[in-house]
């Protein structure tokens, strides 16, 4: 998948990965995609929670090798 920026959220653990994915989201443009990359087990229902209450939709999640891959379009 195409994106426009990617975060590194490895080692983080809850709540980072998400505090973090929000302050990386805020110098993005409506339209554009960040690539988050987490090591956190929690992350998974976390981005989804995220995604829902801020309205940025979490385009897609993939679990690879231990890490979580998520896409999350800025709103």
């Amino acid at each position: 998948m195409n994106f426009d920026k990617e975060f590194n959220a490895r080692g983080l653990s809850c709540p980072l990965p998400i505090v973090k994915t929000k302050k990386a989201l805020v110098d993005m443009t409506s339209g554009q995609v960040l690539k988050v990359i987490s090591t956190d087990a929690g992350s998974l229902k976390d981005m989804a929670a995220f995604a829902e209450q801020t309205g940025n939709p979490l385009l897609s999640t993939v679990e690879e090798n231990g890490e979580y891959v998520f896409y999350v379009k800025k709103k």
